[in-house]
C-alpha cells in the first residue's frame, strides 16, 4: 500500500503543515489506497514533508507528489474544465502556494505567543538544557529565509494591506460555488484547502486569518471541506 508521509493532525488541521494536506487531500480524490506515517521525516528526501513511498519508488514534494499521480495512475485532477479555467487552476495554487503559505509562516514562527502555542511543540523531544537553543537556532533561520523571500520585510500595516487583497480575490475566485473552479473538486481545492484552511486556524493570532473571518464563503469552504475530505483526521487511513 502507498505510503504518506506525514507531521499528523495538529492546529484542529489534518495536518501541521500545508502541504501535507494538499498531498493527503490529492490521494483522496484520486481514489488511491493509502497509509499515513509519522516516522519519516529524518529520511525525507528532501529534508521537507510530505513524500510517498509507493512500492518502492520514492516522490518527494507535494508538486511533484500530483504530477506522479497524473502519471502512474492517468488521474486527471481537472478533468471537466476548459483549458482556460486549467491554467487558472495552476496559477490560483501556486499563487496560495507563494504568497499565503510565507505569512502563515511569518505568524506562526515569528511571533512569541503563536511559536509557544504551536512550532515549540516540534521541539518536545530535544533534551530541555538544548531545547531553547535548538529553537533559537531554527527561529532564526526562519526569519533569515522570510527575509531572503520578502515576507519578513513587510511592515504590520504593509502584510494587511496584501493579505486583505489577497483574502478578497480567493472569496471573489470561489464566489457562491462550492469549489473554486465549478461543481467539483479539481486539483486546486486540495491546495486551497491545505492553505487556506491552515491560514484560518483559530489556534493561532494571524492576519491572515481575520481577513478571511470577513469571508462567509471562504468560512463556510474550510468547514465544507473539512466534513467531507477529512471528517476522521485520526491515522488518515484511506481504503
Amino acid at each position: 500500500m502507498l505510503t504518506l508521509y506525514t507531521f499528523g493532525p495538529s492546529f484542529g488541521m489534518p495536518d501541521a503543515s500545508p502541504f501535507v494536506v494538499k498531498a493527503e487531500m490529492l490521494l483522496k480524490l484520486a481514489g488511491l489506497s493509502y497509509r499515513t506515517d509519522r516516522s519519516g521525516f529524518r529520511r525525507a528526501p528532501k529534508g521537507k514533508l510530505p513524500y510517498i513511498d509507493d512500492g518502492g519508488e520514492i516522490v518527494a514534494d507535494s508538486t511533484l507528489i500530483r504530477l506522479y499521480i497524473e502519471r502512474k495512475y492517468g488521474f486527471d485532477f481537472d478533468a471537466g474544465l476548459t483549458p482556460e479555467r486549467r491554467g487558472a487552476a495552476w496559477m490560483f495554487e501556486k499563487a496560495l502556494e507563494d504568497h499565503f503559505y510565507w505569512h502563515v509562516v511569518h505568524a506562526r514562527w515569528c511571533d512569541d505567543e503563536n511559536f509557544a502555542k504551536g512550532p515549540a511543540s516540534f521541539f518536545k523531544a530535544i533534551p530541555w538544557p538544548v531545547r531553547p537553543l535548538a529553537q533559537a537556532l531554527i527561529r532564526r533561520k526562519i526569519r533569515g529565509t522570510l527575509h531572503g523571500q520578502g515576507t519578513g520585510r513587510y511592515t504590520s500595516e504593509e502584510q494587511s494591506q496584501l493579505l486583505k487583497r489577497g483574502a478578497q480575490a480567493a472569496a471573489d475566485v470561489l464566489g457562491d460555488k462550492p469549489y473554486f473552479f465549478g461543481d467539483a473538486p479539481c486539483g486546486a481545492d486540495a491546495t486551497a484547502f491545505g492553505f487556506i484552511g491552515s491560514a484560518a486556524s483559530p489556534h493561532f493570532r494571524m492576519a491572515l486569518r481575520d481577513e478571511i473571518a470577513n469571508h462567509p464563503n471562504l468560512t463556510a469552504y474550510v468547514a465544507r471541506m473539512q466534513r467531507e475530505f477529512f471528517r476522521d483526521t485520526g491515522d488518515g487511513s484511506s481504503a
